[in-house]
């Protein structure tokens, strides 16, 4: 009860005085105690957030090399000049750090598709696939617009 008064009204006090003539508890509290904590409690406390802060780090710096990796494979794919940054990300985390598998996945559809496509079958099922007769009529019809357009022009 008499902390409840003193915590309402000392600091209404404090705001009227300014400060002045404030008296200093002999005995200074420590954090702990400043916290409801005994000190053993307060130490606990303390490296569970320390544990905490670096796994929260170590998490961090993981999902930062995954996504290194990521760029550095687009940077390989489309032959883009490498980051440095990339490189020394993915040392940091250990160099156990795989795309996703979804990721990983995709890219080994892609490549499939591209190497089909790169063969001399792929090629070949691209021109069976081709209307030759609608070429021919495009050819032809091209030809005869230049045709006509040739002999419009008053310089030949």
């Amino acid at each position: 009860m008499a902390f409840m008064v003193k915590h309402m009204i000392g600091g209404q006090l404090k705001d009227l005085t300014g400060g002045v003539g404030e008296e200093k508890p002999e005995a200074e509290k420590t954090e702990a105690a400043a916290k409801g904590m005994t000190e053993e409690e307060f130490e606990q406390y303390q490296e569970q957030l320390a544990e905490e802060k670096v796994e929260r780090e170590a998490s961090f710096a993981q999902k930062k090399a995954e996504r290194a990796t990521i760029r550095t494979h687009f940077r390989d794919k489309y032959r883009l000049p490498k980051s440095e940054l990339d490189e020394t990300q993915i040392q940091q985390a250990g160099d156990d750090v795989e795309l996703p598998t979804e990721l990983a996945q995709m890219i080994a559809q892609d490549n499939q598709e591209e190497e089909q496509k790169q063969s001399v079958l792929g090629q070949l099922t691209r021109l069976q696939n081709m209307d030759l007769d609608q070429l021919k009529d495009k050819a032809q019809t091209t030809v005869e617009d230049l045709k006509k357009t040739a002999d419009k022009c008053e310089v030949m």
